[in-house]
């Protein structure tokens, strides 16, 4: 490590330049390449993906996305002559735009359907020729727009569908400014220099901005998540600063010690810095852990990611270090300069409220321990209900156009009734027809599950222009996330279409959104526990490899599971309970979707371990120097709690600035990722951490003779210059004094 600092200090222009030239060069081969995105939830093998593969084979014409235009009239009757002019004319007109494939209305022979009961409603399809994420924005917005204008005081008009979700989509980077502005008056509060608050900003900027290009670009070699650019801007805008962060504290320590500037950055970078590479191994390890689902949806996700934090470290022991150099003296605040021009290097000894703290916890383990865990685990119990499921537009802002249409299909106007929940998440059975016999046993299957329980109505049988494949389309009496239609696809594929057809040889598949993400998170349930015991392995490994011990990975692993579980805690209650969703903009109660625990149990182990590794990592070189398990816990939780609480109050605001996006799944990252840290930082590392400590004394740090000959030595801190730290005495009430 200090072989880089020396190369990057010295060079450092040529460093500057490289970052640069590779920041632009990879965000202009992304412009250019542009984005080829997928939210394909297939999961090889099951029933939802045989029925979506069978659908585009022999439906190639519906491989388009399809969207909705809803219009309602509270006083009069949607197929009143004006009414029907007026909605036909701009129909016609939709139909006519770039990008739109067909245009299936109300007025049309066949459309009786498309009107609810009451006459107020009435709905059309729009079929674009491509994929929602594959339309250049400024033609749905015109879809948009057409169909809008024919909205009058008497008509409303509201539209819904992947393509408008897209459109509705807020779009820029304002969550990115809010959080790095933040995240820059946080820094120069902490520092007092305007150079030093900047530069972990710019570290993280370069380094994710080249990451977010790096990541349009591997959109073109598999399949990656349209919201996995926006994840690894938040988790590398997150970890880079603090990062970031960690190294220059160091470098400023140095500088008040009195070391040249080269030497403060060569020191810096080689004691902190070792820890940054560590602590964003860890990250990293947790987050390839996906790879084990062999899921190609969470495969580009978990890549997409790492790239971003293994780009991030980069910048922190490369850029971070050449900036480092040219700023020179100025990462101190002008009083600190004077005050070492003036009387030269003190010797720092931890001072304040965190060596005040540092001796309370000392005092009493035991009951702040218990209060601690306590919090953790009222946090934590909302998680006993997640109920994973498919968010739809019915979850949007209500003020959404998309949430306006749901409500609209659903459930009509104030004094007006809708086709009801189900019609905005049809179930398709699909089958492949051989023979006569199959065609008689498909064609039965509407009148035997017109009645069934919980079915709404059928629709009739379609079959292709070859015959050989049919589609039957299945609207439930229950909305797309409610447990009643997941209920219904089991009895549909497990007892009322096997009875249906029959002896016939026809085999039906039951597909659509809410039997896709059900299967989806069946797979993932499945294999989670294999996923989660392979993470946590991984990471105590590492941890048991840097500081030898058993202790230590251990309660690593139980607060890392703590902390994802309190985050699920505040997720569950906020999105899935509807706690203030509407409040902030996030719209309504909803399941969580499927795939957010397998990532977030990768990001937040990721995170989780890399404030165990600054804490421990102080209180491990302090164990080895004095064999006082009292000393060194108090030494490093004295010596690092500032810095990590001000790193936790970066990332916090950094993730929660991801809320403003306007997108549910980010903001659900956003929130968890926060509580997580919060609790991390504030409960877990800084007082539940250093209790169980205390209370271990001298176990924290046994490993069996054996063992400990057996592994290698790595260290994650080289070993400092400074003599160790002392806390002086302090009197905290009476006459008692607290020494180390």
């Amino acid at each position: 490590m200090a072989a880089i600092a020396r190369w990057c200090i010295t060079h450092r222009l040529v460093t500057v330049l490289l970052w640069a030239l590779a920041c632009a060069g990879v965000s202009l081969a992304a412009v250019a390449a542009g984005t080829a995105y997928s939210n394909d939830y297939d999961v090889p093998g099951t029933e939802s993906g045989h029925a979506a593969r069978l659908l585009d084979q022999g439906f190639p014409q519906l491989a388009g996305d399809g969207d909705t235009i809803v219009w309602h009239t509270e006083d009069g009757d949607a197929r009143a002559p004006a009414v029907r002019e007026r909605m036909t004319r701009m129909l016609d007109a939709v139909a006519g735009l770039d990008s739109v494939a067909a245009v299936t209305g109300p007025y049309e022979a066949g459309g009786a359907a498309r009107v609810s009961p009451d006459g107020r409603t009435a709905y059309a399809t729009v079929t674009f020729d491509e994929p929602a994420q594959d339309i250049p924005a400024p033609r749905i917005e015109k879809v948009v727009d057409t169909a809008r204008s024919a909205a009058t005081d008497r008509i409303q008009v509201e539209l819904g569908g992947p393509a408008v979700g897209l459109a509705e989509t807020p779009g820029g980077f304002t969550a990115e400014i809010v959080g790095v502005a933040v995240a820059a008056v946080v820094l120069f509060l902490a520092f007092g220099s305007l150079a030093a608050s900047l530069l972990p900003i710019a570290t993280a900027l370069v380094s994710v901005g080249t990451a977010y290009a790096g990541t349009v670009l591997l959109g073109h070699a598999m399949t990656v998540a349209d919201f996995a650019p926006m994840l690894g801007m938040l988790i590398g805008l997150g970890v880079g600063i603090d990062y970031a962060l960690f190294i220059v504290t160091r470098h400023r320590k140095g500088l008040r010690a009195g070391l040249p500037v080269a030497e403060a950055v060569r020191e810096a970078v080689a004691t902190t810095g070792r820890a940054v590479v560590f602590a964003g191994a860890t990250v990293c390890i947790a987050l390839l852990g996906m790879l084990i689902l062999r899921l190609d949806f969470l495969d580009g996700v978990a890549i997409a990611a790492c790239l971003t934090v293994l780009l991030t470290v980069a910048a922190s022991i490369t850029l971070l270090p050449a900036l480092l150099s040219l700023i020179g003296m100025r990462a101190l605040s002008s009083r600190e300069r004077r005050r070492l021009r003036d009387h030269g290097p003190l010797s720092e000894t931890p001072t304040g409220f965190a060596a005040r703290w540092s001796a309370f916890v000392a005092r009493r383990p035991a009951a702040l321990g218990t209060v601690a865990a306590a919090v953790i685990a009222v946090l934590a119990l909302p998680a006993f209900s997640l109920h994973l499921g498919t968010s739809d537009q019915g979850n949007d802002p209500a003020t959404a156009t998309t949430r306006k249409a749901y409500d609209l299909l659903a459930h009509g106007g104030p004094r007006s009734e809708g086709f009801g929940p189900g019609v905005n998440g049809p179930l398709t059975l699909v089958a492949r027809i051989d023979g006569a016999g199959d065609r008689r046993a498909m064609d039965r299957l509407p009148g035997a599950l017109r009645d069934a329980p919980g079915v709404a109505s059928t629709g009739p049988v379609v079959y292709n222009r070859d015959g050989d494949t049919a589609l039957l389309t299945v609207v439930p009496d229950s909305s797309p996330q409610s447990r009643a239609t997941s209920d219904l696809v089991d009895r549909l594929r497990g007892d009322l279409l096997p009875a249906a057809v029959g002896d016939a040889p026809l085999k039906v598949y039951v597909g659509g959104v809410t039997a896709g993400y059900d299967d989806f998170a069946d797979v993932i349930v499945g294999k989670l526990p294999l996923f989660v015991g392979v993470v946590v392995a991984l990471g105590c490994l590492l941890l048991l490899l840097a500081f030898r011990s058993i202790a230590v990975p251990l309660k690593a692993a139980v607060m890392n599971a703590a902390a994802v579980a309190a985050a699920f805690g505040v997720v569950v209650a906020i999105f899935q309970w509807g706690w203030g969703s509407e409040l902030i903009g996030l719209g309504s109660a909803g399941p969580i979707e499927p795939f957010l625990p397998v990532i977030m149990v990768s990001v937040l182990f990721g995170l989780s371990m890399d404030y165990q590794v600054f804490l421990v990592s102080r209180m491990y070189e302090e164990w080895l120097a004095t064999g006082d398990n009292r000393r060194a816990v108090r030494v490093g939780l004295a010596e690092t709690s500032r810095v990590i609480n001000s790193a936790a109050v970066i990332m916090i605001a950094v993730f929660l600035a991801f809320v403003l996006t306007g997108d549910r799944v980010i903001a659900m990252f956003g929130i968890a990722l926060a509580a997580a840290v919060a609790l991390d930082a504030f409960v877990l590392r800084t007082l539940l951490v250093p209790a169980l400590m205390h209370l271990l004394g001298g176990a924290n740090w046994w490993l069996p003779r054996s063992l400990a000959r057996r592994l290698p030595r790595i260290s994650v801190e080289a070993p400092r210059r400074e003599g160790h730290a002392r806390i002086p005495e302090q009197r905290t009430s009476g006459n008692e004094q607290l020494v180390p």
